[in-house]
């Protein structure tokens, strides 16, 4: 009874560190050069890019933030700008109004409280309108290079099915995949998740045939 209760308390262990690498090291073969698919030039424009990007795809932010940023392309001219004036801009992009009332607020806050800087701690960052962790690890990672894992929905799929790093929630994910991940992998991590949940582990029908980690993967329910 003991040990029952005592593993409780532990939870999820997720995959041995050697599997992980062997894992890690499959999805690198796959995409040698991981990156963020969202089009962005500065910490400012990314930190915009990921904030528009809940709830939408990458390629609709991009249509929608290659007109934006052509006209207010800094927090002084999204500002100017105005809710309504990035409105127009946006509005292809699910929950629009409320995007643009935060992406206006955040680049007021920048403004304000950093000097017109975009900040690049976490704790700063997530104090910005519309920014939650996942925008700030994607940040704190793209633009400034911090040991970061971003965990969405493609990644947390990805992790729970595999083995992974299993978790009820993204921050246990998010922890778990820390824990687990080789450092030589973490910074291409969130990428090569995220690519492999959006192109091969769908949702709906995940492609197990043409899967390069299918062995290592615990999902029971494999197709193909």
């Amino acid at each position: 009874m003991k040990s029952t209760r005592s593993k409780a308390r532990r939870g999820p262990r997720g995959m041995p560190r050697d599997k992980a690498a062997e894992l890690y090291r499959r999805l690198a073969i796959d995409r040698p050069d991981p990156r963020t698919e969202l089009d962005f030039k500065d910490p400012f424009t990314l930190v915009v890019a990921v904030a528009l990007s809940a709830q939408a795809t990458d390629v609709g932010v991009n249509k929608a933030t290659e007109k934006l940023f052509a006209v207010a392309d800094t927090p002084e001219a999204m500002a100017a700008l105005g809710e309504d004036g990035v409105a127009q801009y946006i509005r292809t992009i699910g929950l629009w109004r409320n995007k643009a009332k935060n992406v206006v607020a955040l680049s007021r806050q920048i403004l304000e409280l950093h000097g017109g800087q975009t900040p690049r701690t976490r704790e700063a960052l997530e104090a910005l309108p519309g920014v939650g962790r996942k925008t700030a690890n994607v940040v704190l990672h793209e633009a400034y290079g911090e040991p970061t894992i971003a965990v969405d929905t493609h990644v947390f799929r990805v992790a729970n099915r595999t083995g992974l790093a299993p978790g009820a929630t993204p921050d246990k994910v998010e922890a778990l995949l820390m824990k687990v991940t080789p450092e030589q992998y973490v910074h291409g991590a969130h990428h090569w998740l995220i690519l492999h949940g959006r192109y091969t582990c769908l949702a709906r029908k995940p492609r197990c045939a043409e899967c390069s980690i299918r062995d290592l993967c615990k999902f029971k329910d494999k197709t193909g």
